[in-house]
């Protein structure tokens, strides 16, 4: 007859188990482990021996606040001779006597979260389960030893912002394994309203990585529950923060669980794709932040943005844009509720709330295949995402009189769709994983598929008689002032007379424009067969300077309006003006805990002074999960060095990235970094 083994105390191995299931960052005070793979715990039996075959041990374990065996929440098994890697199961490894080594194994499949296991009549202990991206069987699984570091483990990274034209990289702290961070994850699946409506029901979906990518990004925004972040479209952040001035994503994070889950003041497109990417990295999804320059927001899924613009080129207001980037993540998992292999891999989520699915501000996960192959009935929100990098934009001039016309007008939506490359800083495009080609025979097949063959009918009736386009110089920083230029060509056989309307504007980043910045209006532009005329309009420091958002973003727009007949010509191009560089020199040897100096630089570009200055530092296992931060006492005059030492104490060995942030009354929001590889 079996004997139930009597164990007196037992040991979790929590540092051995925690470095094997690649969760050591989280700290070895308890046992954190992924399913799919066995983890191993120490007993130590109060009398007798462990004997094969003759010693029993019945195991219980349960997740959730209504474990079932039925939902899945809920698992009773006994010893096996072996583990068994498809389902909960329980095997002693060691040979026999007093203390037992005991293997245990979840299924790949397992809901993830708190779980307790009773063993016997002895106690109860905990662990958390998390999804497990090294583990063949489970659906986040990732085939590429390089990408996991890169994707999961990573704890730092860059985001792109800016334009199409010029991509500018933005330092992210996402501080997946800061203290209390992943409580903090898993509290945010306790908090959505489908868990504190049928708890039991959400619990046992939670071995899902679909519905739990679902979840996060409609809890990352606040719009319809007790999400972590509201979002702010304008200049005014009062009561909170300005999404510009966040560094990382503990702070946001921690700010929400502190505040009992009132939502953070104030996110924006990268903040909330940031903080998603966060969440999804310490539950154990392989995600990463993706930025689509000239993105569209389609209100009314027609698959195609109306914009309208006066007869001086300003563009009028309208609920449907075109974003001059914008940021949402991509999840890894398989996708077995579509049927067909092709759709596994990346998957688009969007955490920012724009339109409603299902009644709720969230979007995705949708394959990015399926975007690529105009797929638009494959959950969840295709034909959303597909108007984001392929909607048609057509532009018309609305007249004094009240008449319309239509404007001649070529454009991209969707350009340089950009991640950050796995192992390194720089910026990899991942467009051709969207779209094919513009022009290709494989881009008509999918607009024929998506019904929406209109863009490529445009592109060949273009009038190429006259040309328009809009060219800058290479050194447009700000605190400078500045030329750009219109270009117009006459490719005709006529002499051309016409009118050019040449204006500039403050911007904002999701196509919001602000004050004029600079403004030229000529009545007579003459041009004679293949000849060209190219129209430069100062940019002034002393005008644009307290017109621009701290995004640094100027509109440019050039109307020609040909007075001899045919449609008006419109050109656009959005600039970002160069912020100053930091420059940051590591001051001694660095070693793990071991106290450091980063000596931090900034030269003062503008043409007065700067007051009210502070650097602030933040860095995954390099400021305990805190911002530090050292205001200057006096201030800096133009083209003088504004410099601090800050000190800060890293925690753990390994390339670590610290980010720097530099904010005074006249020039926000200056980031840099610097990598750091720090010694054991």
């Amino acid at each position: 007859m079996a004997q139930a083994l009597d164990i007196e105390r037992w040991n979790l191995e929590c540092e051995f188990n925690n470095l094997d299931h690649h969760t050591d960052l989280n700290g070895a005070d308890r046992l954190i482990v992924r399913r799919g793979q066995k983890f191993t715990i120490s007993l130590y039996l109060r009398s007798g021996n462990y004997q094969p075959g003759l010693s029993s041990l019945d195991c219980v374990v349960e997740t959730g606040p209504q474990p079932s065996e039925e939902n899945g929440t809920r698992a009773s098994f006994g010893l096996s001779a072996v583990i068994d890697t498809s389902r909960w199961s329980a095997a002693v490894t060691s040979p026999p006597g007093n203390t037992a080594t005991l293997a245990i194994c979840s299924p790949p499949d397992a809901p993830i979260g708190r779980y307790t296991l009773t063993l016997g009549q002895s106690g109860r202990i905990e662990f958390i389960l998390l999804f497990n991206p090294w583990c063949p069987g489970d659906r986040v699984y990732m085939d590429d030893e390089r990408s996991l570091e890169e994707y999961v483990l990573s704890q730092d990274g860059i985001i792109f912002r800016g334009s199409a034209k010029y991509p500018v990289p933005t330092p992210w702290n996402f501080g997946q394994f800061e203290s209390g961070i992943l409580d903090i994850c898993l509290k945010i699946l306790d908090m959505n309203p489908k868990c504190l409506k049928f708890p039991g029901k959400d619990c046992s979906k939670r071995g899902i990585p679909t519905y739990v990518s679902r979840v996060l990004s409609a809890m990352v925004n606040c719009n319809d529950d007790k999400g972590v972040l509201l979002g702010r479209w304008t200049n005014n952040y009062d009561g909170g923060v300005s999404p510009l001035l966040w560094r990382g994503s503990v702070e946001i994070l921690r700010s929400w669980d502190r505040q009992d889950c009132l939502p953070v003041r104030y996110g924006q497109c990268w903040v909330f794709a940031a903080v998603a990417c966060s969440v999804s990295r310490a539950l154990g999804i392989p995600c990463r932040v993706v930025t689509n320059f000239n993105s569209a927001h389609d209100t009314n899924s027609n698959l195609v943005i109306e914009q309208y613009i006066d007869e001086k080129g300003a563009l009028m207001k309208s609920r449907e844009m075109i974003w001059n980037y914008h940021c949402w993540v991509e999840n890894w998992m398989t996708r077995p509720d579509l049927k067909s292999p092709d759709f596994n891999g990346w998957q688009a989520s969007d955490p920012t709330p724009q339109e409603k699915s299902h009644g709720v501000y969230c979007c995705g996960p949708v394959p990015v295949r399926a975007i690529k192959e105009g797929e638009l009935t494959f959950k969840y929100d295709a034909p959303f995402v597909f108007a984001e990098v392929n909607a048609d934009v057509d532009y018309f001039m609305k007249k004094a009189d009240g008449s319309q016309s239509k404007v001649t007008y070529t454009s991209t939506v969707g350009q340089k769709i950009s991640t950050k490359s796995v192992g390194s800083d720089a910026r990899e495009d991942i467009t051709h994983l969207y779209k094919y080609p513009e022009g290709s025979d494989e881009e008509r097949a999918t607009f024929e598929k998506a019904n929406h063959q209109n863009k490529l009918l445009q592109q060949q009736e273009q009038d190429q008689g006259l040309h328009l386009t809009i060219k800058v110089g290479s050194d447009i920083r700000k605190g400078c002032d500045f030329d750009v230029f219109a270009v117009v060509t006459n490719n005709t056989e006529s002499q051309k007379k016409c009118r050019l309307v040449f204006g500039s504007c403050a911007m904002s980043y999701n196509g919001n424009v602000g004050e004029n910045c600079g403004f030229k209006d000529l009545l007579n532009v003459e041009l004679s067969p293949g000849a060209g005329e190219r129209v430069p309009l100062r940019l002034n420091y002393s005008k644009y300077g307290g017109l621009i958002t701290e995004e640094n973003l100027i509109r440019l727009a050039a109307l020609l309006l040909d007075y001899s007949g045919g449609q008006p010509m419109l050109a656009l191009r959005n600039i970002v003006l160069d912020n100053p560089e930091i420059k940051v020199r590591i001051l001694g040897e660095p070693k793990e805990n071991r106290k450091l100096a980063a000596e931090i630089t900034m030269q003062n570009p503008l043409p007065e002074p700067l007051e009210e200055c502070c650097f602030s530092i933040e860095g995954a296992n390099l400021t305990g999960g805190h911002v530090i931060s050292e205001s200057l006492t006096s201030s800096v005059g133009p083209g003088e060095d504004a410099k601090v030492k800050i000190y800060f104490t890293p925690t753990h060995s390994g390339l670590r990235k610290l980010v720097v942030d530099f904010n005074s009354k006249k020039l926000c929001h200056v980031k840099g970094y610097r990598n750091v590889i720090i010694g054991k």
